[in-house]
């Protein structure tokens, strides 16, 4: 809660209790799923505003600032992120889906728990209005598959949409629907890694992340799409 004191802005934040998890477990990953959905249901009615600063319609250009440097981090990049844009764009209906306040960022390193119970969600700097369904689609993304990307986690995946659907049900649209918005979120994280791989500093004083991870992630939403990135 955002305050003024003495004429200064002071802020009262509440300490929340729990870690962050690296390894979660299928009942883990439920847990965090139906308090996704509990925050959708929350947030419902929120009447403010804010648009995806990295939603659908700034994939095409930052695709185009990375262009052909792309391939420096592996050959054929360019021509597999280009197609899978295309297609995912292509695809994309915004308006048929219902949109709420999101968080958009759900990584396992977002989520407190305490055991098996969920005390917390944060950082919530990229939370934004958009698709309800796409902020599951990150969670799926982010949560099933192991560091590199490569090996799909079936019981993470299952249980994360087992968890969400027990609160807020998928109907038959949305389902269809969820290999593409995945694909979307593969891109979205794709993109932003390979824009700090490429323009991030060698002294900078950070880690940068592998945006192959995502696209290894894609293989298994747009299998027919990643031809040459291995």
């Amino acid at each position: 809660v955002i305050h003024e004191v003495d004429g200064r802005p002071a802020c009262l934040i509440k300490f929340l209790p729990g870690v962050s998890l690296s390894q979660p477990t299928a009942v883990q990953a439920a847990a965090v799923g139906r308090a996704l959905a509990d925050l959708h249901l929350a947030t419902r009615d929120f009447a403010p505003t804010r648009a995806n600063s990295m939603g659908w319609t700034s994939w095409a250009p930052l695709f185009d600032a990375c262009g052909h440097s792309l391939n420096q981090i592996a050959p054929g990049l360019y021509d597999d992120l280009g197609r899978v844009i295309d297609t995912v764009v292509g695809t994309w209906q915004p308006d048929a889906f219902d949109h709420c306040a999101i968080h958009a960022d759900l990584f396992p390193d977002n989520v407190l728990m305490l055991g098996n119970d969920v005390t917390g969600l944060i950082d919530f700097y990229f939370a934004c209005t958009d698709i309800r369904i796409y902020d599951l689609a990150v969670m799926h993304s982010a949560w099933a598959f192991d560091a590199s990307g490569t090996t799909f986690l079936s019981d993470i995946g299952d249980a994360v949409m087992r968890g969400y659907g027990a609160r807020f049900p998928l109907n038959d649209v949305e389902t269809a629907a969820f290999p593409t918005l995945a694909a979307g979120a593969c891109v979205r994280f794709a993109l932003s890694r390979a824009w700090d791989w490429l323009n991030t500093p060698a002294d900078a004083l950070v880690t940068r992340k592998d945006p192959i991870a995502y696209v290894r992630r894609l293989k298994h939403y747009t299998p027919d799409l990643v031809r040459r990135v291995a």
